[in-house]
């Protein structure tokens, strides 16, 4: 077995662009860089070559999911430590109250306000000039 994993660096050292997680491409670019003479020894060697890729590029993935997982954690955190913009207990509450009608009275009586509006105080402006 030491054959076979001395082999497999050797030759993964220096074409390890042209291989990847699939067994049998690996064993074709194998064929077209190698002469290896035993059908069984090339097909240990291409899928030995597979296993470690496959394990890197699980690496990798397990590698990233523990990098987003610590990023979210670390976010989560960041948020319960901040104090919220808007508290409960400053919030104005604005009270409406109903409108009650008598039996005489069906039409509510027009509100007439002693404030003048903004558009009323710009009218008064010009009259008085």
């Amino acid at each position: 077995m030491d054959r076979i994993k001395r082999l497999s660096n050797e030759v993964l050292n220096e074409y390890s662009e042209r291989f990847g997680t699939d067994f049998s491409t690996n064993k074709q670019t194998l064929n077209e860089i190698t002469v290896i003479r035993s059908k069984g020894l090339k097909n240990e060697i291409a899928g030995y070559i597979t296993k470690m890729l496959q394990r890197q590029a699980k690496f990798e993935e397990r590698k990233q999911t523990i990098i987003e997982n610590e990023k979210k954690s670390q976010e989560r955190k960041s948020s319960r430590t901040k104090k919220p913009e808007t508290d409960a207990t400053e919030e104005k509450k604005i009270q409406v109250e109903p409108i009650k009608e008598t039996e005489s009275d069906s039409e509510p009586e027009p509100v007439i306000s002693e404030e003048k509006t903004p558009a009323e105080e710009i009218i008064d402006e010009s009259k008085s000039e």
